[in-house]
């Protein structure tokens, strides 16, 4: 699909409906809630984000479209966005996160009187997949977008596949991003890093030419996420033997390779999994007419 087939495809959606915010408490920190209009009758979905040093926004209004038969809920992860940074923040890891939006279905789950689906993209994904986890009582169902595989074993390989993507200019941006990345974990370096990384997140380079990432300014974003590029992760504990069903959607053409969303769903008892072909690490964005429509018939499942 093209930008102009994008485009024409978001033209025949409704404007998305109002997001509401709110704050909840959870584990010592008040978070950041979004949520678009109640649907009577159908089971809420929890969105999170990846990126990183990102807020919900990444995901908003990318997923309106499946704001139109299910109430989205969004959340700012902890000192990102309008949620506050924790104190002591050198020290925020990628398993706060976790514990954070464990934390976050369970109480979201008891308020509304029912479990909940969940969604995650990229990072948020990983994320989600282990959060669920953790909260699998109060879990329906999983569906998760290009997730990150179970270890950080796959960044070197992203990081090749990014420079061959990139046209000559890009790559000298991107090379030179990166190195001062490796040296400076700040903000500013990751977020250059991550505009440089940006356009080669796409199979077709026209949408880089339309999509930019928004600007971050998460100091907690940065440590956790430093932390996890230097010294990586492993959340295969956390995630073997999940028994809810759970939905892999993988752009064919990602720099982070399908391998990792198959290696992930491996690991849990009910997985389905689904390739989009010419399509890179953004399917609701390059296509999103098989991203929605299998996302919806997943959730839409008893």
């Amino acid at each position: 699909m093209s930008f102009a087939d994008f485009a024409a495809f978001r033209r025949t959606l409704p404007a998305p409906p109002p997001l509401a915010r709110t704050s909840r408490t959870l584990r010592g920190l008040p978070f950041a809630l979004y949520h678009t209009p109640a649907v009577p009758g159908t089971v809420p979905l929890v969105c999170t984000n990846g990126g990183l040093i990102y807020d919900h926004r990444l995901l908003w209004p990318a997923l309106s479209p499946l704001a139109e038969r299910r109430q989205l809920w969004f959340w700012d992860q902890r000192g990102r966005g309008r949620t506050p940074a924790p104190p002591g923040l050198r020290a925020a890891r990628f398993t706060h996160d976790i514990g954070d939006l464990a934390a976050l279905i369970a109480a979201l789950a008891e308020s509304l009187g029912s479990p909940v689906d969940t969604f995650g993209h990229s990072w948020g994904a990983g994320m989600t997949l282990a959060a669920s986890a953790q909260a699998a009582a109060q879990v329906r169902r999983t569906a998760l977008a290009n997730c990150v595989g179970p270890t950080g074993a796959w960044r070197a390989t992203l990081l090749a596949n990014a420079r061959r993507r990139l046209d000559d200019a890009r790559r000298a941006a991107f090379d030179e991003a990166l190195a001062t990345l490796d040296a400076d974990g700040s903000i500013a370096a990751h977020s250059a890093y991550s505009r440089a990384l940006y356009p080669a997140w796409f199979f077709d380079p026209t949408f880089a030419d339309v999509f930019q990432p928004p600007v971050a300014t998460s100091e907690t974003g940065a440590v956790v996420a430093t932390h996890l590029y230097r010294e990586g992760y492993d959340v295969t504990a956390h995630v073997r033997g999940y028994d809810r069903p759970a939905l892999f959607v993988h752009g064919a053409d990602d720099i982070l390779p399908p391998a990792e969303s198959q290696a992930m769903a491996a690991l849990v008892r009910q997985p389905h999994v689904m390739l989009v072909a010419d399509c890179g690490h953004l399917p609701f964005w390059e296509r999103p007419r098989p991203f929605f429509e299998t996302v919806e018939t997943f959730l839409g499942a008893p």
